[in-house]
């Protein structure tokens, strides 16, 4: 399976922040946005990743991460000239894709849960047609909304509904067969000028082949659209890993635990971050000292 980070956009709502950078690039407490998706696309065991950004910002994505080798993974790069929609990440990674499955996931989604980890893996491993990921929210009519039956089989879905059956918003993590792309080439633009995802799941969905993972308790599922949710995401992982000690979408650690690189690669990479915090954990994680964790 390939993975794609979908990290374009023009981000309007968190301006004048992101007038001279890319949201996905601000920090969500203690590393880049960024971090967090890729993260979680290493842990599901991709490795080939392709990262959608603007002209403006792809220098500094590639001066962040690189080709990804020293993570023991192979990041390439494209341009998104204008925000065109997220099925338009189809088009531009059809190359990159071939004839693989793929994932795709937003710049700005923040995952975290070992039980998420494990329905992500779980879903990986048996992606037939278009698998969704739902979680519960208090405002249904400001995302995408799943309804599914009292045996979890999806059935309807619908953009920002006024009026819902299911709290179930569709998150920004999406898993499809070698299909999409041919799909994504037929799907035409919205009344708002972009190439929506959700069609793309309509036509699996009336073809029988859209799933959807409930993702509830021991799963936290966060958007950083906003100032708000922004300084939310950045206080949930700051507790947490001020509690546990761990931290969390530290992709040095995901690297090492997944076998992507060995600890001597891992204490190179602290080193030459080892006048922060992070860096020194990255240290700790490299010689032994840490205990193994593998959440996002």
């Amino acid at each position: 399976m390939k993975g794609i980070i979908l990290a374009g956009g023009n981000a309007t709502r968190l301006r004048p922040v992101t007038a001279v950078t890319s949201k996905q690039l601000l920090p969500v407490y203690d590393k880049p946005m960024i971090y967090y998706p890729l993260s979680v696309l290493m842990l599901s065991g991709i490795r080939e990743i392709l990262v959608i950004t603007t002209g403006e910002d792809q220098p500094q994505f590639r001066r962040l991460l690189g080709d990804g080798s020293d993570l023991g993974l192979r990041l390439t790069y494209a341009v998104q000239t204008r925000p065109r929609g997220l099925a338009d990440a189809f088009l531009l990674g059809a190359d990159h894709i071939g004839d693989h499955s793929v994932a795709l996931i937003l710049g700005d989604n923040v995952f975290h849960g070992s039980s998420f980890i494990q329905n992500l893996r779980a879903a990986t491993e048996r992606v037939g047609g278009c698998r969704l990921f739902g979680y519960p929210v208090s405002d249904p009519h400001r995302y995408g909304i799943a309804e599914v039956d009292a045996e979890g089989r999806l059935l309807s879905l619908a953009e920002k509904p006024t009026a819902t059956r299911s709290n179930l918003a569709v998150t920004g993590l999406y898993l499809y067969d070698n299909d999409v792309v041919s799909i994504a080439q037929q799907v035409r633009p919205s009344p708002r000028g972009e190439l929506e995802i959700t069609d793309i799941n309509q036509v699996y969905l009336d073809q029988g082949r859209a799933a959807l993972t409930e993702l509830g308790r021991g799963t936290a599922w966060l958007d950083t659209g906003t100032f708000s949710s922004l300084m939310e995401a950045g206080q949930y992982i700051e507790i947490l890993e001020r509690r546990q000690g761990a931290r969390i979408a530290c992709i040095e650690e995901v690297a090492l635990r997944m076998g992507y690189i060995d600890a001597a690669a891992c204490l190179r990479l602290g080193k030459t971050m080892e006048n922060s915090d992070y860096g020194r954990y990255v240290i700790e994680v490299a010689t032994g000292s840490r205990i193994p964790e593998l959440v996002p």
